[in-house]
């Protein structure tokens, strides 16, 4: 069943008491039968000795090749005004095979050395596009990644073989996929960590249906306070291990440049790093699944994080919360289990407005977090603004076609207040 894509603009005027708003919301939505999707499972890897050692030639001659690509694209530009393509690339990495100086490029598979090209290609079209800053050198101390296609490794559906390694990777299993994978990304983060990434696409099964409808406020006591009534409270891992990270940071400036004994303590940093992230992904994961699975439709507001952060008091805790990425998983969990997102633009006074009677204060300073409104209504802040997106949420759906036909879907959906 192909996807059938409907999109329409929908004329809608708000009304408070303070004047009159023309707000214009567009909505999107995308009906279909079920969800075919391209998703990534990753798993940890153990390799042996042999392994790393063949792993760690990969990650070096790709991290060459598109160190070498991104030089050889930018003296172009500014040297001779020229724009490199791909294919130009491409063909000045095989004249750099022939030289004997570069002879090492040959003993890795040539596969993962084109997706380096590839993916400086990408990030190029993304800077150009405006979408990300001008691609970067990569280092070796960072995330290391090799990416290999469907000729470059064997699957059997159980065990993983990479080109020119006699043995199968050992991968901890702990949930497994019914597609092919189509690609496969072994990386290796900064704590010395293996990792293998399969690309594949399947068909989601969808959720159940319901009723259920929730606003949630984005905030930084707590991460989220739903229209519901619910706190989510803010767990705080970064500051949590604050103390024992600038500890460790401390010893590690004391070491010696170069020095094994520096390496062993960049590496307890590095893991501590990696510990607090893995805390905050997987307490954002939990969160934004819940909210998927009990809800049809999930309200929230869109926020201008990178505008936020240049904040010097506030960018910390900011950071701390993550709601950027609380809103990327929202969206794409939204579009695989058939549910439906609502995002109110940032400008929509929530907190500010008395969601009982309507009107709308001057000013409300961060600091205050109740206050009574002159209709005779105590409103909690975030559970105030919440119960106003859940308002709006509902209005902008009112006017919208969420149903076609019994088993017809609506999996996403965008509003933009003007």
């Amino acid at each position: 069943m192909p996807f059938n894509f409907v999109s329409e603009r929908l004329p809608w005027a708000m009304k408070h008491r303070q004047g009159h708003s023309s707000i214009t919301p567009i909505v999107k939505m995308v009906y279909n039968y079920f969800m075919i999707v391209r998703r990534a499972y990753q798993y940890r890897l153990y390799p042996n000795q042999e392994q790393r050692i063949q792993l760690a030639q990969t990650f070096g001659s790709c991290r060459f090749v598109y160190n070498w690509a991104l030089r050889l694209r930018t003296d172009a530009y500014y040297q001779h005004q020229q724009k490199m393509s791909y294919k130009e690339t491409s063909h000045q990495l095989t004249q750099l095979k022939k030289n004997p100086e570069f002879s090492w490029l040959k003993d890795v598979t040539a596969v993962p050395l084109q997706q380096a090209l590839r993916h400086l290609n990408t990030a190029f079209l993304n800077f150009f596009s405006g979408r990300a800053k001008y691609p970067k050198f990569k280092k070796k101390r960072n995330k290391q990644s090799a990416t290999y296609a469907s000729n470059a490794f064997k699957w059997n559906g159980e065990q993983l073989t990479l080109a020119k390694m006699k043995s199968p990777l050992k991968i901890r299993w702990h949930r497994h996929f019914t597609g092919v994978p189509t690609t496969v990304t072994v990386s290796k983060d900064s704590a010395n960590r293996y990792f293998v990434s399969f690309s594949v696409e399947e068909e989601v099964e969808q959720l159940p249906k319901t009723d259920e409808q929730v606003a949630i406020d984005l905030g930084i006591k707590d991460v989220i306070v739903s229209s519901k009534g619910f706190a989510s409270g803010n767990p705080k891992y970064y500051q949590k291990y604050q103390k024992k990270l600038a500890k460790l940071q401390k010893r590690l400036a004391k070491k010696q440049k170069g020095s094994k004994n520096r390496d062993k303590a960049r590496l307890k940093v590095a893991r501590l790093y990696a510990k607090i992230a893995d805390c905050r992904k997987d307490f954002l994961n939990k969160l934004t699944i819940r909210l998927i699975r009990e809800n049809q439709v999930v309200i929230t507001e869109s926020l201008a994080v990178k505008n936020m952060m240049k904040n010097p008091k506030l960018a910390k805790a900011i950071a701390e919360v993550a709601w950027g990425e609380l809103i990327r998983q929202l969206d794409y969990k939204a579009s695989w289990y058939g549910r439906i997102l609502v995002q109110v633009d940032r400008f929509f006074p929530s907190s500010k407005r008395c969601h009982a009677c309507g009107h709308v204060l001057d000013k409300l300073p961060l600091k205050i977090r109740e206050w009574d409104c002159v209709c005779g209504s105590h409103n909690l802040r975030d559970y105030n603004a919440a119960l106003n997106l859940l308002a709006v949420g509902r209005t902008v759906l009112a006017y919208g076609d969420t149903s076609v036909g019994d088993t017809a879907i609506a999996l996403s959906s965008q509003v933009l207040l003007k």
